[in-house]
């Protein structure tokens, strides 16, 4: 039986989600700012181990979405199929253009915060409509669901793991604006994404 969708959830979750690869494209992309979560998981495992990215990151954003369909519902996967095809499409469409601002890789500092307005906007936007981009979100949606933690704590928490574990293999220098945008990125999605009505 297919889940009951709100139009309006549906909308939100396809352009918050194209709103984010339009800032990843321009902004992240080309100031060579990364990310915690999935995305930092899977290079520490190429780097430790030796494991591809292109499997890892299927196991991985794999095992998380299961957790969100366990914990969330059918909606929940509904709403991030929608999500993730809004993120495909909103950055195939950025790379038909050159980089806006190609300047910026001089302004790491710059790149992180405005970095960071685009991520947490765009997935809390998408949280908040009950889906998830990646499965960062997934499992922070998850997690804050069992647990009644606040979503930024939780980002917070496996984001700075991710960059901090990051460090035996990219120098600190250049990690530094990666934290700055994911410990900003993670409380902007904090303050979007609505409290569960108890």
């Amino acid at each position: 039986m297919l889940p009951k969708l709100k139009p309006t959830n549906c909308l939100v979750a396809f352009l918050a989600s194209a709103f984010q690869a339009f800032g990843i494209y321009n902004i992240h992309a080309v100031a060579d700012v990364t990310e915690g979560g999935v995305l930092g998981a899977t290079l520490l495992l190429q780097y430790w181990l030796g494991i591809s990215p292109a499997l890892s990151s299927f196991i991985l954003n794999a095992l998380c979405f299961a957790l969100g369909w366990k914990v969330l519902g059918k909606s929940f996967i509904a709403y991030s199929f929608l999500a993730a095809a809004g993120y495909s499409l909103g950055y195939r469409v950025c790379e038909l253009f050159p980089p806006l601002w190609p300047e910026i890789v001089a302004w790491p500092q710059v790149a992180a915060v405005v970095g960071a307005l685009f991520i947490g906007i765009g997935a809390g936007l998408t949280v908040r409509s009950g889906g998830a981009t990646t499965g960062d979100d997934a499992l922070a949606m998850s997690i804050s669901h069992i647990t009644k933690i606040p979503i930024q704590y939780i980002y917070l928490v496996s984001d700075l793991s991710i960059l901090l574990l990051s460090l035996t293999y990219i120098p600190f220098r250049r990690i530094s604006w990666s934290l700055l945008t994911v410990t900003l990125s993670g409380q902007i999605i904090g303050w979007i994404q609505p409290k569960e009505r108890k």
